[in-house]
């Protein structure tokens, strides 16, 4: 197995199962964990779409890390606003 094919197979992966832990909806804690492997999932295709020139996919990606950055700030960092 190549770097590139390792690289994708963690990032599909990882997506799959981020996506899963954000969708059961089991909490604060699982949810901001599932936010922090999807930001993995998303530098790992945005590796490897740099090494395979497919910019169309890197794009995506750079929104969707912005995206699940802040999905980390709000579940993991920000403090939960009372009432």
């Amino acid at each position: 197995m190549t770097f590139i094919t390792a690289l994708k197979w963690f990032a599909a992966i990882s997506g799959i199962i981020a996506a899963s832990m954000v969708s059961l909806d089991s909490g604060r804690r699982v949810t901001g964990w599932g936010f922090v492997l999807f930001v993995a999932s998303a530098c790992a295709w945005i590796g490897g779409a740099v090494l395979t020139r497919d910019w169309a996919l890197g794009t995506q990606n750079v929104v969707l890390l912005a995206i699940d950055v802040f999905g980390v700030y709000r579940y993991l960092v920000r403090k939960k606003a009372d009432g």
